[in-house]
């Protein structure tokens, strides 16, 4: 049986969870992060030494980081309509989910921190606005996409990128800022939600 490890309202751990439900895999997931089981023991720091969730294990092993965990789980089942194993179909997908994993989710960090986190360490007017005007502007880049593809991150099929993609997606339609005008993106949002994955795991009330 798949293990996971990692509290249902983390984003990264819907990621896979998302997964899991598009593959039809079966899994137990137990409570690790803030308000659960800590990180920071020596336990889970011996599982993933981040101490960051999600970390799955199966008879394989263990293994961290998010979108890594979502490649290897749809590999795993032999989805090739998730992830597909010619290079340059594998590429446009990765692409993608890279792309949200560094200068999408960079952008949106001090904004959603603060405004829905309301941490007090990020409470800074300037960094909050700089912050929203980077997602918004990286959005953009996503609209831009998604008129051109008329339907997924890649094309007319749903693929990992989605997965990855959606959830973002719903953390930016769920945070308090000034949203940029992103019709295909809101489009793409409710196309998202005919996926009862994402309806559990993504558009399921947690930003």
């Amino acid at each position: 049986m798949l293990r996971i490890l990692g509290k249902a309202s983390s984003i990264n751990v819907r990621k896979v969870l998302w997964t899991c439900a598009e593959i039809g895999a079966s899994y137990e997931r137990e409570d690790w992060g803030s308000g659960f089981a800590s990180t920071r023991t020596a336990e889970f720091l011996a599982l993933n030494p981040n101490g960051l969730v999600p970390v799955i294990e199966d008879e394989a092993g263990v293994l961290w980081e998010s979108n890594t965990i979502c490649r290897y789980l749809a590999g795993k089942h032999g989805r090739t309509d998730l992830l597909p194993t010619a290079p340059r179909e594998r590429a446009l997908v990765e692409r993608w989910m890279d792309w949200q994993a560094t200068d999408l989710n960079a952008s949106w960090r001090y904004a959603f921190v603060a405004l829905v986190r309301q941490d007090p360490a990020f409470a800074d007017p300037a960094q909050i606005a700089a912050s929203a005007r980077t997602w918004n502007a990286n959005m953009r880049i996503l609209e831009q996409q998604l008129t051109a593809t008329g339907g997924y991150a890649v094309g007319d099929a749903f693929t990992l990128a989605d997965v990855v993609l959606g959830l973002s997606v719903n953390r930016w339609v769920m945070t308090p800022i000034d949203h940029a005008d992103c019709p295909a993106v809101r489009a793409y949002y409710e196309r998202l939600s005919e996926h009862p994955g994402f309806r559990a795991h993504g558009r399921n009330g947690f930003p």
